[in-house]
């Protein structure tokens, strides 16, 4: 230590040595370096603060009296001496200078009054103190001559000596306090090219003393001596007692808050992160419950079945008498199941008797009724605006936008361009004034050029607007902070790095000499970018180029805004320049609407192009606020034929495989085309007069529901004219029976089923219209509506067109063209079949078989399970890349943003009306300054943004309410107001040298506004320009933060933050949720200040949150909403299966276990879960029913004696129908959906609806018959009830086929063997 500080010695030593003694040739008390003021220096070419430098005067200090000595009071009370003579080394002249220095200074420091204060002291010294001569040492001088030809020696540089650790606390006191403006450090604007992170006490007071620093008169080389060292030569350095920033002034006042200083905050306890992934052990534990659940439910069927088998060879032994099969229950609810299912039986016989004897009455009225309810899609409305798709307009998100609209407009619109030069290397630099630097490949001059070119063209750029009939600008559009009420192309907010240039293309390319000590050298475009990412804020660099960093508009551009991709603050090493346009935004029903959208429209134009011209050099990604909206569009015009073929294919496929063929010389006769397209007709027909319907009432509709509802109510419709028609084709008609009465008894025997499958999935659908998100409520009850439609319309429209048809093939007459034909006659027996044989031989043995069912059983609760884990591992959102096509210009611009941005979007904590900013208490609740609470707005916030891995905020608050108190700050020149004149009471501007104004101060001590005084002042503040001589004006920064009414209410108030760059869906909704609970406990706190209204409270925003709030409901809804869906399925099957509770649980067990399943598979294949899968997911509820209800159905009303022939008896007979009616009209369009464009159609449409069909078959045609064969309910006797039934009915059904014509390549002409019977043993 003793070696250090004689080597400090050593050093100081030699630098007063090669100083020029002789200037200051006397160091003692009582003496001066300088006095007086000796004109401008010459060597200062620009100065943004004009002021003169002292003449050498090494004399003994003069006495302070008068005018000096009261305005000494003022500036530099600690010079003052109460109870002694006071003397200084300034005259009233510098003095004054001193306190406009100290005023400028004071305007971002005095929020932290101890900084002000050690900062103020620091210069008092510098310039008054009457013992200057001992730290100060003058080492050069200019000649000068007064204009009364008096010779003058003008002091253009010294030596100041301070003491170490008096100059480091100054420093420490001040490096902490905020720009509430901006969220930086004050620190920022005072330490040149070094900013907040690098600066240092040295470096801090190098750049005070900076003559190139646009403030500075004069060169002043501070030298800091290590404590217990000494200088030499009798200087003694400048030592004594700095402020802490946690300490008071006085006992009136308060110490810096918290966060200012560091030292003042309480301890902050760090806020609970994300619960940790639930585990056991090293295990995972949602795997381990779902893997135990797995063994339990194994063991339990395991153990049943043992028992079972332990019982039925138990009672054998017991009693080998054989026991007649079991008959049917004859309980109550038995009897009225029965009753029941005859009504409806003899209901659905008479009304297809009835329909099918006069079919062409009836499909006049089907076609009128259906065709006037179609008329009403020409009052069609479609929603696209995603915010109206999927925020309900009740939600809290949606009422916050409506409030902040209203009260701020609509949230700015965003273009971008981010530009890389990907391969371009990058290059170093060697600066004369700030050393090695590297620059990357893209920040180069060329580049620059390029981007400052492309920034010409679009401000030069016009947009036609069709509906206005006239050319729009970017002035027409553009935001403008400092004049937005008539902007020109200058003062468009744009932010881009060739805004530190003011976008001029001739300070880009302006070099200039510099002499750094003993180096020359040249500085250029790369000195002042090294300077401005560092001080952005600064009016003037210290290069000889003399530039500002302010943009062109007049605002600072934030390096973390125009640069992308650097490491750390290596700012010069970016990988991407970004330029941003900011443009107002307007309401649809506004013409500027329409004007906004036109230049946005030709900014893609123009960027467009440049990123061709310049693609074999840059890489240029791009984006406009409509860009998002466009490109779905333009998807969704494009995939169009996708889905028109999809159909084309399904409806193909039905019309062949609805006929069932008996001979090649019959195939004209025995097609059923026109049959299928009629039945096509009907379930367009329910779609369009369901969707006409609404229309008519006034709900929109969506593309979502043109795309879904269709392809469900094809499966629907589908299956019953499978059911229906194939029943009929297996029937024989009886002795002495009508082809109409024919026609009706099939009816009997397929209806109730239908009306089961089709009233589960109406209620199903309405009780899913419960949804609070509007595109979920309007696909909901637009699928009810079409699926009640259609049942009715098959009930009356399509029964009449199979009675038409029937008469045709009866009369040998062809398809398609009924007017020719073959004649009467011709094979009676049924046709070629391949799927029903299949089943009947092979499949259905083989399932049921004994040993063959428990592995059934247990695969499928292990799926369930399996299923159970997996939905846990789903992803919930949407992100945005997903909603794009794979060739959209929007998915390069993603990447980009995700890799290169370095903040996220801004924040707004806004307050509503009924809290009272004006009090003294209400003024500390929101503001961060000294004397503020602790707990306040501004503080809280802060806190939070300690914590950004929790709170997702990288950026505390912008306050009006610090930067308005700190205008208010009679030390500055911000506030004043027109003593005298006809301006009496008036405001003055901070540029006004008008002598009415002078010790106008609005507030005459530093203290809090009254209530009156807050009112007046608030609105000069927030219209006042922010300038050099007063950097808090409002204008710009808060004029659109504060809503105020007529009188000069407050209405309401935002506070800006900014987010961590937030990349996924997930992370928009944690930080939503993040969002949402600070402003509770914001909103809590601020209650508790007397007179707030109990109505009061402190909401986030952005304008992200009315897309993701969503996300915070959307696994809840969707549990709710598909238990819903479920409720009426059981409740319907057990109401119409004769309230069998057995049938109607399997039914239930079954659909359940499709959802999970289906969900599980969705975390398989990379399916998010949002609103969009929702939909699909209650769609998959209508068509679970009718993979399962069918089945179900039959094995109700079987009449085989055991339930596994039962389960066979309904797999054969009605399996092959649900195959051939749900799974193959499903499969064909949903593969074809494989080559859509947009990702969404593929994730959604075709990935989940093959999930969900191949899922659904696999439970009703494997898991179904294999549960009711182990818990159906037991068996019914024939009813008998039913016009023409005989016991004989389902046996010989049993025998009939239910062929799909696809075998049988010679279509022989002649009878078909009779199948035998194989039912499987039971088990």
């Amino acid at each position: 230590m003793p070696g250090s500080v004689a080597l400090a010695s050593a050093v100081l030593s030699a630098l007063l040595a090669l100083a020029a003694p002789t200037l200051t040739p006397k160091h003692e008390a009582g003496y001066c370096a300088f006095y007086g003021e000796c004109g401008r220096n010459p060597e200062v070419n620009m100065s943004l603060v004009p002021s003169n430098v002292p003449c050498l005067s090494n004399t003994p200090a003069r006495v302070a009296t008068g005018a000096l000595l009261a305005l000494l009071r003022t500036v530099c009370p600690e010079l003052v001496q109460e109870n002694a003579t006071t003397r200084v080394c300034c005259s009233l002249a510098q003095l004054g200078a001193l306190q406009l220095s100290v005023a400028l200074s004071g305007t971002v420091l005095s929020r932290c009054p101890a900084c002000a204060r050690n900062f103020a002291n620091l210069y008092c010294n510098n310039i008054c103190s009457p013992n200057q001569s001992l730290f100060t040492n003058v080492t050069r001088i200019v000649n000068r001559t007064t204009a009364l030809g008096k010779p003058q020696l003008a002091v253009v540089e010294y030596q100041c000596f301070y003491q170490q650790d008096f100059a480091d606390a100054s420093f420490t006191s001040c490096r902490g306090v905020r720009l509430p403006a901006t969220g930086g450090y004050a620190i920022d604007t005072m330490c040149g090219r070094y900013g907040a992170r690098l600066c240092t006490t040295q470096r801090w007071l190098d750049f005070q003393g900076d003559k190139n620093n646009g403030l500075a008169p004069l060169q002043i080389d501070f030298q800091l001596v290590p404590n217990g060292t000494q200088p030499g030569d009798a200087i003694v350095p400048l030592a004594g007692q700095a402020w802490r920033c946690d300490q008071a002034l006085s006992p009136q006042e308060q110490p810096c808050s918290c966060q200012d200083c560091a030292d003042s905050c309480p301890p902050v306890t760090a806020p609970p992160g994300p619960p940790p992934p639930f585990r056991l052990g090293n295990a995972d534990g949602a795997l381990v419950l779902c893997g135990l659940l797995f063994g339990l439910l194994a063991l339990i069927f395991i153990v049943a079945l043992l028992c079972r088998r332990w019982c039925r060879r138990r009672r054998s032994k017991k009693d080998a008498t054989p026991q007649p099969a079991p008959t049917r229950a004859t309980g109550c609810s038995a009897r009225l199941g029965d009753t029941s299912h005859r009504v409806l039986a003899r209901a659905f016989c008479r009304w297809g008797t009835l329909v099918a004897g006069h079919p062409v009455v009836v499909l006049v009225v089907v076609v009128v009724v259906a065709g006037g309810l179609s008329a009403g899609l020409v009052t069609l409305r479609l929603t696209t605006d995603p915010v109206e798709l999927w925020s309900a307009p009740g939600s809290r998100a949606r009422q916050e936008k409506a409030f902040y609209d209203q009260h701020f407009g609509p949230f700015l619109r965003t273009n971008q361009v981010i530009v890389t030069a990907p391969g371009r290397p990058s290059s170093g630099y060697e600066s004369v004034v700030f050393g090695a630097k590297n620059f990357s490949g893209v920040l180069s001059e060329e580049v620059l050029q390029a981007l400052l070119e492309l920034q010409e063209q679009l401000a030069a750029t016009t947009a036609w607007a069709p509906a206005s009939g006239r050319e729009v600008t970017l002035s027409d559009v553009c935001y403008a902070p400092l004049n937005p009420t008539d902007p020109g192309l200058g003062d468009c907010c744009v932010n881009s790095v060739t805004q530190y240039f003011q976008n001029n293309g001739s300070r880009l390319a302006a070099t200039a000499t510099q002499t750094e000590g003993k180096e020359t050298g040249t500085v250029d475009w790369r000195d002042h970018l090294i300077y401005c990412v560092n001080s952005p804020l600064s009016f003037k660099d210290i290069t000889a180029l003399e530039l500002s960093c302010m943009a062109e508009y007049g605002g600072p551009v934030f390096p973390y805004i125009a640069f992308g991709g650097y490491p750390g603050s290596e700012y010069t090493e970016a990988e991407a320049l970004i330029i941003t346009y900011s443009l107002n935004n307007f309401p649809r029903d506004d013409p500027r609407h329409e004007w906004v959208l036109s230049w946005e429209r030709r900014f893609l134009e123009v960027v467009g192009d440049f990123q061709r011209t310049h693609s074999s050099n840059l890489s240029v990604t791009f984006m406009s606020e409509r860009s998002l909206e466009d490109e779905i569009n333009r998807t969704t015009g494009e995939d169009i034929p996708v889905f028109a073929i999809s159909y084309l294919v399904v409806f193909a496929y039905i019309a062949l495989a609805l006929g069932e063929y008996t001979a090649w010389r019959r195939v004209l006769v025995e097609s059923k085309v026109t049959l299928a397209l009629g039945g096509i007709a009907v379930v367009l027909g329910a779609v369009f007069a369901s969707m006409g319907f609404l229309a008519l009432v006034g709900l929109p509709s969506s593309l979502i529901i043109l795309e879904v509802v269709p392809f469900l109510v094809l499966a629907v419709g589908a299956d019953n004219i499978f059911i229906f028609v194939q029943e009929y084709q297996q029937s024989q008609r009886e002795l002495g029976e009508t082809q109409e009465q024919h026609i009706g008894r099939v009816l009997a025997q397929v209806a109730p089923s239908m009306l089961l499958c089709s009233l589960s999935e109406v209620i199903c659908f309405l009780l899913g219209a419960l949804s609070s998100m509007p595109a979920v409520r309007t696909f909901a009850l637009t699928a009810a509506l079409a699926i009640a439609f259609d049942f009715l319309l098959q009930m009356s429209g399509f029964v009449a067109l199979l009675a038409l048809d029937a008469r045709r093939q009866e009369a040998g007459r062809f398809d398609l063209c009924c007017c020719c034909g073959m004649g009467k006659g011709g094979p009676t027996g049924p046709g070629a079949r391949l799927l029903r044989p299949l089943l009947h031989r092979y499949y259905t043995p083989l399932l049921l078989h004994r040993l063959a069912r428990p592995v059934v059983v247990l695969l499928f609760l292990f799926l369930a399970c399996a299923g159970l884990y997996l939905m846990l591992q789903v992803p919930v959102g949407l992100d945005q890349e997903l909603a794009m096509p794979k060739d959209s210009y929007m998915l390069q611009y993603f990447a980009a943003l995700n890799r290169y941005l370095a903040v996220g979007v801004p924040t707004y904590f806004v307050t509503t009306g009924g809290y009272n900013f004006s009090s003294a208490a209400g003024t500390n609740g929101i503001c961060s300054s000294a004397g503020c609470d602790a707990d306040s707005l501004t503080n809280t916030i802060q806190y939070a943004t300690r914590f950004p891995n929790v709170s997702y905020l990288a950026i505390p608050a912008t306050s009006w309410v610090d930067d308005f108190l700190d205008w208010l700050n009679p030390t500055g020149r911000c506030c004043r107001i027109h003593r005298i004149g006809n301006l009496t009471g008036e405001f003055c501007p901070s540029t006004s040298n008008d002598p009415t104004c002078l010790g106008g101060q609005c507030l005459n001590v530093t203290r809090r506004p009254t209530v009156e005084e807050f009112e007046r002042f608030l609105p000069w503040f927030l219209h006042d320009l922010p300038t050099l001589q007063c950097a808090k004006g409002g204008l710009g920064a808060y004029d659109t933060a504060v809503s105020m009414d007529a009188n000069g209410t407050i209405l309401a108030s935002r506070f800006m933050a900014y987010q961590r760059p937030l990349h996924t869906s997930q992370e928009y909704t944690a930080a939503l949720r993040a969002a949402r609970a600070l402003a509770e406990e914001i909103t809590t706190t601020l209650r508790q200040v007397p007179g707030t209204d109990p109505d009061f409270r402190v909401f986030p925003y952005t304008v992200t949150y009315v897309y993701y709030e969503q996300y915070l409901t959307v696994v809840a809804e969707g549990v709710i909403t598909l238990a819903l869906c479920l409720v009426p399925t059981f409740v319907v099957s057990f109401l119409l299966l004769g309230m069998d509770l057995r049938s109607s649980a399997a039914t239930l067990l079954t659909i359940a276990m499709i959802l999970v399943d289906t969900v599980g598979a969705m975390a398989l294949w990379g399916v998010p879960y949002n609103a969009v899968a929702l939909i699909n997911l209650v769609a998959a509820v209508g068509i679970s029913v009718e993979f399962v209800s069918h089945i179900t159905c039959a094995f109700a009303h079987s009449t085989k004696p055991s339930r596994v022939e039962r389960a066979a008896e309904a797999t054969v007979n009605m399996g092959s129908k649900v195959v051939a009616g749900v799974a193959m009209t499903n499969l064909p369009g949903i593969v074809v959906l494989a080559f859509a464009k947009a990702q969404l159609i593929q994730i959604f449409f075709f990935r989940l609806n093959l999930i969900i069909t191949l899922v659904g078959l696999a439970h009703g045609l494997i898991f179904l018959p294999v549960l009711l064969s182990y818990v159906g309910p037991r068996p019914r006797m024939p009813a008998g009830d039913t016009p023409g039934d005989t016991n004989g009915d389902t046996a010989a059904g049993a025998e009939q086929g239910a062929g799909l014509a696809l075998s049988n390549p010679g279509f022989e002409d002649k009878e078909k063997e009779k199948e035998k019977a194989t039912v499987p043993g039971q088990g």
